[in-house]
């Protein structure tokens, strides 16, 4: 037998036809998934149709299932909803109608069926699929199909794709849309907030999600809502006083506003809808403030899809073309998605089981095993909300004093870290203090306390509000500890990039001669680069990747306009590459020049040629990204020109310099929900190693597990410790040596029409999802 590696991927496809549908509620990212899924089934030597208004085209046939084209992708990255049309059908849901599509499939040769919608759209392909064999006996029986005809598609494959803003699909982390949803409601929150402030008032926000309350939930810990009613855990029974309570109390610790969200689905505990007029009407009643709703309906759905989006809808359009490629008629039905940063595919059926027992469990009053099969990382937004919102400042304090500083360039979400870890440490009785402008302000004495009040409304700000600078501790440890000492501190939290990394790798080695530098100490990272060892993500990545993109976006209009246009776009990142070639994917780059994938003139001269190939096509326009220190010779002034002299006669080059804006700007939903969970994080398990290192009326910790990175890796946050790590960095190029993002680069290529191989080797394999979910009960 031989090796999986040894297949080509571009014959892969030979002789098989996919179709491509779109059904269901629409959701922004679903072009990138379409996009994605045409492109790889092309690559891969297999013909691709469209499939036009969903489940309605398949039945109806004719011009509604078209062939597709490299070129009819294009510029459908940016575009929200989907472009083939989406359409809620009663006669699909008829066997008859099932008849007819099936009949349609065979004549034009598609055993291989791509759906991008919500459970209901993807049930009812696993249906057509298992009736399949009768289908056809129908229609053989009938005279519509001939026996030949039958035999040649004995075998319908279908793979899924979740699409839904509600995020509301068991064994998914994210659904294609859940993250531009969420970016449409914070642009919203971010508006009201500044209108309420100046009225001082109280505003109840009604967002989607009728039968989940993860946008609902995300949304209120983005913001720092007062309040969230979700439908997977109402309120206690008398949630009317607590609520009251609790908004009386905000405006008592001085905030000129409060912030209620209701999913449309919330009920009490009795099933009853709480509405939010019903909640409007409460406040006024009771309280007398000044108080308005806001119903964001149709505009969730709506605007351009985010960067993370559009990469999940790209990853999620290969992995779905590789499954189908590679099913059998043993497969069964699966759906392709996202764990962590892991593409996993997962049997639809189990997924589709799994979200209807979150039905049963609410209906039969079950909550807390409903947001336990909601999975985990609803688990843990919801424990983080309760953490933050529902807990009173003890009357007890602890005598521990925890100070938190910013290290190395600002990255929009460390505020929110700096609030949550703030917040957090005061619930656990800490006193907490704040050290401005980094090791700097830690050596000069630059510290004071923080308080409840002193990081209210900080999440949405971007920047970093205690200041922040990129010097290193080395010269100055003498001063830090006797400031140490002074101050008290018993442990630090410092949020930052690879300076913050560096930085605390020095205090530790410190520790040899300065006994007070023998604390616990935690590094939350958090940089546009995200070059920080340890953890996958960094808090302000994905805000920078969102600007890049965006702006990417406004130069390939100006380019569509002009015609035979090649930008040269360089971002940030030092020498890491994730913003260049994720920006790449997220903009639909014709490549991305990077310091870790090293290119020579070679490379540069195929680029210009398949960018002249590129301009005798519809598509006459081009974008590169190049990272800022992918190459010390070839700079982005060579590549402007070698492209400009290489380009004569056939396209005119422009070049644009993101530079700074990529460190500014509101942070995205994501940086602020990864930054107040990294911060909660953080200071929970100081309080732990505070007491584990506390004797004789001293904190002392001088073990290499005390002094930690806590980040994101694959699927869980993870505590290393500073010394582990550094075997895994390479501290020349600041970057860490193993990079998880590195492996998308083939996608990239492929999609811009390169010839090069896919290694096929690293499926992903069927995970199960309901004995998992068995073994995480027994495990809590």
């Amino acid at each position: 037998m031989t090796s999986p590696s040894a297949v080509d991927p571009t014959r892969m496809g030979e002789g098989k036809a996919i179709a491509v549908l779109t059904s269901g509620g629409d959701a922004q990212g679903m072009n990138a998934a379409v996009r994605a899924a045409v492109r790889v089934g092309i690559y891969c030597g297999a013909k691709v149709f469209f499939v036009h208004e969903g489940y309605q085209g398949l039945v109806d046939g004719g011009h509604n299932i078209r062939p597709a084209t490299w070129e009819s992708v294009s510029m459908m990255l940016q575009l929200g909803g989907t472009v083939i049309g989406s359409a809620r059908c009663q006669d699909f849901r008829a066997r008859e109608g099932r008849t007819k599509a099936a009949c349609n499939l065979v004549k034009l040769g598609i055993t291989n069926l791509c759906v991008i919608g919500g459970d209901g759209s993807l049930t009812g392909a696993n249906q057509f699929r298992s009736e399949w064999s009768e289908l056809l006996a129908d229609l053989v029986k009938t005279g519509k199909i001939t026996a030949e005809e039958a035999r040649r598609s004995s075998h319908l494959n279908i793979v899924g794709m979740v699409g839904s803003i509600d995020n509301d699909f068991c064994g998914t982390d994210m659904t294609i849309g859940t993250d531009s949803a969420l970016h449409r409601i914070m642009e919203v929150v971010d508006a009201i907030t500044t209108t309420a402030q100046s009225h001082q008032r109280t505003f109840v926000l009604e967002v989607m999600g009728r039968h989940c309350g993860y946008l609902a939930l995300v949304t209120a810990l983005a913001c720092g809502a007062d309040w969230v009613f979700i439908p997977e855990m109402p309120p206690e029974d008398n949630w009317e006083d607590h609520l009251c309570r609790r908004l009386s109390e905000t405006r008592g610790r001085g905030s000129r506003l409060n912030v209620i969200i209701v999913a449309e689905g919330a009920i009490d505990k009795n099933g009853k809808p709480i509405t939010s007029e019903c909640v409007k009407n409460l406040v006024v009643k009771r309280l007398g403030y000044d108080t308005r709703v806001t119903i964001l309906g149709h505009v969730q759905r709506g605007g351009t899809p985010s960067a993370f989006d559009r990469i999940l809808g790209s990853r999620m359009g290969v992995e779905s073309v590789m499954a189908l490629l590679e099913a059998t008629p043993d497969t069964p039905a699966c759906v392709v998605s996202l764990s962590g940063n892991q593409a996993v595919r997962l049997p639809l059926m189990e997924c589709v089981q799994v979200t209807k027992d979150v039905t049963r469990a609410m209906a039969e009053g079950r909550f807390e095993d409903a947001i336990k099969l909601r999975g985990r990382s609803f688990e843990n937004n919801w424990n983080t909300y309760k953490l933050l919102a529902h807990i009173r400042p003890p009357e007890g304090k602890s005598n521990f004093n925890i100070a938190i500083m910013n290290v190395g360039a600002p990255s929009a979400g460390m505020n929110a870290a700096v609030r949550s870890a703030v917040r957090i440490g005061i619930i656990q009785g800490h006193h907490m203090l704040a050290v401005h402008d980094g090791f700097e302000g830690l050596a000069t004495g630059q510290i004071e306390p923080i308080g409840w009040g002193g990081v209210g409304g900080w999440t949405g700000k971007g920047g970093s509000n205690l200041g922040t600078k990129r010097v290193l501790p080395g010269k100055t440890l003498e001063e830090i500890s006797l400031n140490i000492a002074k101050f008290n501190i018993h442990a630090l939290v410092i949020i930052g990039g690879f300076e913050a990394f560096s930085g605390g790798l020095e205090l530790v080695s410190g520790r040899e001669k300065y006994e007070e530098l023998c604390i616990p100490l935690v590094i939350i990272p958090a940089t546009v680069s995200n070059n920080v060892p340890g953890s996958d993500f960094s808090i302000g990545a994905d805000t920078a990747l969102n600007t890049i993109t965006n702006t990417c976006d406004r130069i390939k209009q100006s380019a569509a306009g002009t015609k035979r246009r090649v930008f040269l776009v360089e971002t940030m990142g030092g020498y890491c590459g994730y913003l260049a070639t994720m920006a790449g994917l997220a903009a639909g780059a014709d490549a991305a020049y990077i310091f870790e994938d090293p290119f020579t003139i070679h490379d540069l001269e195929t680029n210009v040629e398949h960018l002249v190939q590129k301009m005798k096509t519809t598509v006459k326009r081009g974008l590169i990204l190049r990272n800022e220190k992918c190459n010390s010779n070839y700079t982005t002034d060579f590549i402007f020109n070698l492209y400009s002299e290489e380009g004569k006669g056939t396209f005119d080059c422009r070049k644009n310099v993101l530079g700074h804006m990529q460190q500014g700007g509101t942070p995205t939903p994501f940086d602020r929900n990864f930054g107040t969970k990294l911060g909660a994080r953080s200071v929970l398990w100081l309080t732990d190693k505070l007491k584990e290192c506390y004797r004789h009326g001293r904190v002392f910790a001088n073990t290499p597990d005390s002094a930690c990175v806590l980040g994101m890796r694959k699927r869980a946050l993870l505590f290393q410790p500073l010394a582990e790590l550094k075997e895994q960095t390479d501290f020349e190029h600041r970057i860490p040596k193993e990079q998880w993002w590195l492996k998308l680069r083939p996608i990239l290529k492929i999609l811009a029409k390169y010839q090069i191989t896919l290694d096929t080797s690293e499926k992903a394999h069927l995970e199960h999802v309901i004995r998992k979910r068995g073994v995480v009960e027994k495990g809590q």
